[in-house]
């Protein structure tokens, strides 16, 4: 059985792709997914779908060669937290970005049940400001 750090890692640690595929694969069809105020993507989604539509697509389409680059997991009990930092251009404005995050990931019975992001959404804000 793959440990819930294991599944997680899963979700950041390959080719874009392939880590987009393992989060499909890994997300309870009722995953509950909530991105921070005053980021561009501020919401709470449920579902494979809503999340895929609200989140990822956008991220794709409105940004060139966006990342979250872990830098670190902390486990405790059905948790998983990843640290790290996004970085990316925004299409519009032609301004980059660096800001730190962490992702509290909840897991039950090897399944993603909700995700929680954490941001310094200013950073981003900047860079959609032209």
């Amino acid at each position: 059985m793959t440990s819930n750090l294991e599944t997680i890692r899963a979700t950041y640690e390959g080719p874009s792709e392939q880590n987009g595929k393992n989060l499909a694969a890994a997300l309870a069809p009722d995953a509950v997914w909530v991105e921070a105020e005053g980021f561009p993507y501020a919401g709470t989604y449920t579902g494979l779908e809503a999340i895929t539509v609200n989140v990822f697509v956008r991220l794709a389409t409105e940004w060139i060669d966006y990342k979250a680059q872990v830098e670190s997991y902390v486990v405790e009990g059905d948790q998983v937290v990843a640290f790290g930092v996004y970085s990316g251009t925004y299409k519009k404005t032609g301004r980059s970005m660096r800001a730190a995050f962490a992702h509290r990931y909840t897991l039950r019975d090897g399944k993603i049940t909700r995700m929680v992001q954490y941001v310094d959404s200013h950073l981003v804000q900047q860079a959609l400001q032209a």
